[in-house]
C-alpha cells in the first residue's frame, strides 16, 4: 500500500471530505486531492498534523508500519 491510499482510506473511514481535511491543514481542496493522487508530495507539516488528527503514527501514515 502506498501512503496516498492510506490518506484516502483514513479520510473515508472517518466520513470526511477532501475539503474538510484541506481546511484543517490550511490548504485548498485541489491541493489536498493532489496529495491523495500522488501528484504532489505531502509536506512534513501536513504529515504531522494528519498523524495528530487521526491519532496515528507518521510511520503508519507513510506505510512503514501497519500499527496505527
Amino acid at each position: 500500500m502506498d501512503y496516498q491510499k492510506r490518506l484516502r482510506d483514513l479520510r473515508e473511514d472517518h466520513d470526511l471530505t477532501q475539503s474538510a481535511i484541506a481546511a484543517y491543514l490550511g490548504t485548498s481542496q485541489t491541493m489536498y486531492a493532489r496529495y491523495e493522487r500522488g501528484a504532489s508530495e505531502l509536506p512534513i507539516r501536513h504529515l504531522l498534523r494528519l498523524a495528530d488528527y487521526y491519532g496515528v503514527s507518521t510511520d503508519y501514515l507513510l506505510c512503514r508500519s501497519d500499527r496505527p
